[in-house]
This record gives structure tokens, C-alpha cells and sequence, in this order.
């Protein structure tokens, strides 16, 4: 489907990024190609900014700005695309990327774990294994006069 008929980028169930937000830029690609390198503007860049979006809540907004802090460029994202010779397969490489950046980031952290002690058992178990092992190597030692 082309670009300018997509309600927008769909991220998770409940978000859905505008197409109006979206922003592409189109250069020279290097890489395979050949003679269709030097004239077609097939890399991509797809620019959003988180910062000012209007389709995140001000939870989403703040766990993006947090998680994804190392891409922003003053609440800018910026994702690249350059693996295809075609310009078109390239924005939906690059679309899928953001997607799949942003859905990872919204997704909420994994429940700290409980800290447990080790059982007797365990200990005994771990305890008569190292007794078995030392006396292993004893046995192993010269004699001793």
C-alpha cells in the first residue's frame, strides 16, 4: 500500500504512530547497485520526534526518552536504511525497524527477582562433593614418610 494511504505505523495494540509525524529523508545508498547507485536515491532515513509526538502518553513519552536516550538527538529518532537497491523496500526496512525499536522500549521491565538461599540440602550436597573431590587429590599426592 503506498505511504500517503496508511492511517500510520502501527507499533503495539495501543499505539499507532501518525504518518503526519513521520518524516523521510532520501539519499545516495552505497553498497550493491552498480550503475544504479550513482543515480538513485534509495537509502532512507526516517525521522521521528518523540520528544513532540502527540500519539504517546506522557508514560509512554518519558519511558522512550529514558530507554532510547542513546538515539535521540534532542528528542529526535533517526533510523537508516540501506540494505536494498529499492528505495521502496528500504522504507518498509526502515519502518519495520522503528516499529520493532519503539515496541521494545514501551514494553514494560521485567519483575526484579527474589533473592532466595541456597537449601540444606544443597549445601550438605555441595559440601560432600567438595570432601569427595579433596580426597580424590589426596590419594593422588606421593606418600608421605
Amino acid at each position: 500500500m503506498p505511504a500517503a494511504h496508511r492511517p500510520g505505523l502501527r507499533v503495539t495494540a495501543g499505539l499507532t504512530i501518525p504518518e503526519s509525524e513521520l518524516t523521510w529523508r532520501f539519499s545516495r545508498s552505497s553498497g550493491p547497485g552498480g550503475q544504479g547507485v550513482n543515480t538513485a536515491d534509495s537509502r532512507v532515513e526516517l525521522v521521528w520526534d518523540v520528544a513532540g509526538s502527540t500519539a504517546l502518553s506522557a508514560q509512554q513519552r518519558e519511558r522512550l526518552l529514558d530507554r532510547l536516550s542513546g538515539r535521540l538527538v534532542h528528542g529526535v529518532l533517526t533510523i537508516a536504511a540501506s540494505e536494498h537497491r529499492a528505495q521502496l523496500r528500504n522504507r518498509d526496512a526502515a519502518r519495520a525497524r522503528l516499529a520493532e525499536l519503539v515496541g521494545d522500549a514501551l514494553r514494560p521491565p521485567a519483575p526484579s527477582r527474589r533473592p532466595t538461599k541456597p537449601s540444606r540440602g544443597s549445601k550438605e550436597r555441595r559440601l560432600s562433593a567438595k570432601k569427595r573431590r579433596t580426597d580424590v587429590k589426596r590419594l593422588r599426592r606421593p606418600p608421605v614418610d
